[in-house]
């Protein structure tokens, strides 16, 4: 196995784990359903990938957070005002499954969307020996734009950042790109092999992609560092 460094870097990040009607949540680091799905669209990967995703789930993985961010809402309404007497206009009113438009509002529909300001993310991601060569290769040659948990977040630095022979080798690394960049670590996150009560439980470990997506929990440890 070796290791390889994702520097995450942009504007925007949303990095969403659970959402409820218009609520559009987002941890305060990258999860690994948003890391692997960055991997398969670079891949050029459609659909469930079931049987890929089963070789990505158990891979190591840790998140080095540097500097500091901040979290914005993002109030969307879209749907509102058109004419639905006009044929052209009320092709552009929402609707909803069964192609009906929702009654009593218009068509019109809010939702609340998080992100994470200025972030600056390391992920470190082991990756087996049968993945190594196709995910590098599709980093530096990526068939579907790579983005930050969202099509509207656009990276601005280099994602893949090297291979590694040692977990403690890509720290290194992406220790020494914050520092050129001036800013400090601020708290890692890495997987806890058992609960713990300062743990926090997420749900996003990719099963299946596509249509019917499926995601199983895991339990990590998030460490905060005091500044220098």
């Amino acid at each position: 196995m070796k290791y390889i460094v994702l520097w995450l870097e942009g504007p925007l990040q949303s990095w969403g784990e659970s959402s409820k009607y218009g609520r559009r949540e987002t941890l305060a680091f990258p999860t690994k359903s948003g890391v692997y799905g960055m991997l398969l669209a670079a891949m050029g990967s459609k659909g469930e990938q079931e049987e890929l995703l089963a070789k990505l789930a158990p891979l190591p993985q840790k998140v080095l957070s540097f500097g500091s961010s901040s979290q914005m809402m993002d109030f969307h309404m879209i749907g509102s005002g058109y004419d639905s007497s006009d044929p052209w206009q009320k092709l552009a009113i929402p609707r909803k499954v069964d192609g009906v438009i929702p009654t009593g509002t218009g068509g019109s529909k809010m939702t609340y969307r998080y992100y994470l300001q200025d972030a600056k993310f390391a992920v470190i991601q082991g990756v087996s020996d049968e993945l190594l060569d196709p995910i590098v290769d599709a980093l530096k040659h990526p068939v579907y734009s790579p983005s930050l948990g969202r099509k509207s977040c656009v990276p601005t630095e280099f994602i893949f950042q090297g291979i590694y022979d040692s977990q403690e080798e890509a720290e290194e690394h992406a220790k020494k790109i914050a520092g050129e960049k001036c800013v400090e670590l601020a708290y890692d996150v890495r997987e806890s092999s058992e609960a713990n009560p300062w743990d926090l439980a997420v749900q996003d470990v990719p099963i299946v992609f596509g249509s019917h997506k499926k995601y199983a929990g895991r339990y990590v440890e998030i460490t905060e560092y005091a500044k220098t």
